[in-house]
């Protein structure tokens, strides 16, 4: 089972506050990549959601505190521009590769990785050094194949040399795109000393690496190529997991092609004499000229995009799509455009990871009407009619004091949902509060920028009761850990699962049909008496 990603976002808003992060300041994990992995526990071998990491900082005028996203986007798609992909034979000479690549300009950075083969991400100083590069490349050479001659920044390394037999060469030196095995994750958790240590193991295991994200941000750089032929002056930007920080290995790449950064929308003719406007074509709605350029591309992609598999054009969907897999990276892609409430949407979420490291009632985080209200003239952003404002400086916003420990978080996040009463109340983003649900549904949760639109609208009642059980569970599991400061330091039990480790081993909760009233009573012992309850249910056939 998997929930949607507008649920898992509706989940880390500031009314839960329990979203753990990491920034390279502190090992921390988020609580909510953590109930992703939960949720997935039946078949116990599922990753943990965890963050993308920032840009290094490398340059020397970086200013202090963090980036805003639109900085950081920035520094990733200059990046990406200098950059290309090139398929590598495994046995190349690293130096000789370095040293051939070097001739048409310095390089910055450069790593390999395996996806259906080895291949290397360079990115050179200097943009020019690209194009003399693109240069000196040939088009291949097949026989019995015809060739269809679109040139791309996704290359092949070919070596014609006698020299040295493949054999005799070192493999290259790969770094690691996926997420490592379940179950070496839950020993490496288990020899940790708490639960804060194993949240910052969790996550310097899944979150997504400098390398993962350079890369993602190439793969919209040569799919921008692509849309380049018809719209010159288009970007092709990822949102959502891949840069608002609950990324993790392996996630999707959701991508956003934005036609706004095309020059011309908001030329003001002189009010006499002569001026010049383009002819275009015109159509009655904006969805239709969404649908008519996503099939096009889509159509390109798919004929013309080297490493572009499995072209699926949704465009009926209420945000139509184009999905592909791209076997050079290995992403899963979803293209969508005119979808910028959704990059509003992502920004929000870096914002409130960036503010603190936990999040956390007592608010830590401000709520999105709060950050509407220190927001300033800049910061304005109305999307068809949508006011998708919010501060984004974040010298702006002042954060409250709070000393709780991830422990405390995490376990009171799994409590809060397993009593929460989705039945009747919904979650109001902008205002940090629960509310009357307005609508039949079996979770509501307010989409925090178009309000009349419920964001967990695809979530059913099945998966919601196994949400809330796994919930359950999950708070029980985590009790039992606050015995390890009992423990003593000798023997095996260092590697026997516990804490957080705990929640990533099969769960014992099977085929759930309902919910029942809850009782006000002690959560830990309301807790514990439903877990027994089920452990009953699941041991009767063996009577």
């Amino acid at each position: 089972m998997r929930f949607s990603s507008s649920f898992r976002t509706a989940m880390a808003s500031p009314f839960t506050v329990h979203r753990l992060h990491m920034r390279g300041r502190s090992p921390v994990v988020k609580c909510l990549n953590t109930i992703e992995t939960i949720l997935r526990r039946s078949v116990g071998t599922e990753p943990v959601v965890a963050h993308t990491e920032g840009a290094q900082g490398d340059d020397s005028g970086e200013k202090d505190g963090p980036k805003s996203l639109s900085e950081l986007m920035a520094d990733r798609q200059e990046q990406a521009e200098k950059s290309v992909l090139i398929s590598c034979p495994s046995r190349t000479s690293e130096k000789k590769f370095l040293k051939f690549l070097s001739k048409h300009g310095d390089i910055n950075k450069h790593f390999f990785y395996e996806s259906y083969g080895v291949y290397a991400v360079v990115e050179f100083a200097r943009r020019d050094s690209v194009v003399s590069l693109l240069e000196s490349a040939a088009i291949p050479n097949v026989n019995h194949e015809c060739m269809v001659p679109f040139k791309s920044r996704l290359l092949s390394l070919s070596n014609q040399s006698s020299a040295a037999s493949p054999a005799q060469q070192p493999r290259l030196p790969c770094r690691p795109q996926t997420t490592i095995a379940i179950n070496e994750l839950i020993q490496r958790l288990s020899r940790e000393d708490s639960v804060d240590d194993q949240m910052g193991a969790l996550t310097e295991a899944y979150q997504l690496t400098e390398e993962n994200s350079r890369l993602r941000f190439l793969v919209c750089s040569l799919l921008k190529d692509v849309a380049a032929a018809y719209f010159p002056e288009c970007t092709i930007r990822p949102f959502g997991s891949s840069v608002n920080g609950f990324g993790k290995l392996g996630c999707d790449l959701d991508m956003f092609l934005d036609l706004d950064t095309i020059s011309g929308w908001n030329f003001k003719p002189p009010k006499s004499g002569l001026s010049l406007e383009y002819q275009m074509k015109r159509t009655n709605s904006e969805r239709h000229v969404t649908q008519s350029i996503l099939s096009v591309i889509g159509e390109c992609v798919d004929h013309f995009g080297p490493g572009c598999v499995g072209v699926q054009k949704i465009l009926n969907a209420r945000c139509p799509l184009v999905r592909f897999a791209h076997q050079p990276s290995g992403f899963q892609c979803d293209l969508t455009a005119n979808n910028r409430v959704a990059m509003k949407s992502t920004e929000l979420l870096y914002l409130y990871g960036e503010l603190d490291p936990r999040k956390r009632s007592p608010p830590i985080i401000p709520t999105l009407d709060r950050l509407r209200d220190l927001a300033g003239p800049a910061d304005e952003s109305v999307i068809e009619g949508t006011d998708c404002t919010f501060v984004s400086d974040f010298s702006k916003i002042q954060l409250q004091s709070n000393t709780d420990t991830l422990e405390q978080l995490l376990g009171d996040f799994f409590e809060f949902y397993a009593t929460f009463p989705f039945s009747r109340m919904s979650i109001n983003i902008r205002k940090g509060r629960e509310q009357n649900k307005p609508e039949v549904a079996p979770l509501h949760i307010q989409n925090p920028f178009e309000t009349s639109l419920n964001v967990s609208k695809n979530v059913n009642t099945s998966q919601l009761d196994r949400f809330v059980a796994l919930c359950q569970e999950s708070a029980w599991l985590l009790q039992q850990g606050e015995a390890r400061t009992q423990r003593g330091s000798g023997g095996n039990c260092m590697d026997n699962p516990w804490g957080l480790a705990t929640l990533l081993l099969p769960s014992k909760v099977a085929g759930i049909k309902g919910r029942k009233k809850y009782k006000k009573e002690g959560a830990s012992e309301r807790i514990k008496s439903l877990l027994e309850s089920l452990k009953n249910k699941n041991e009767e056939p063996k009577r």
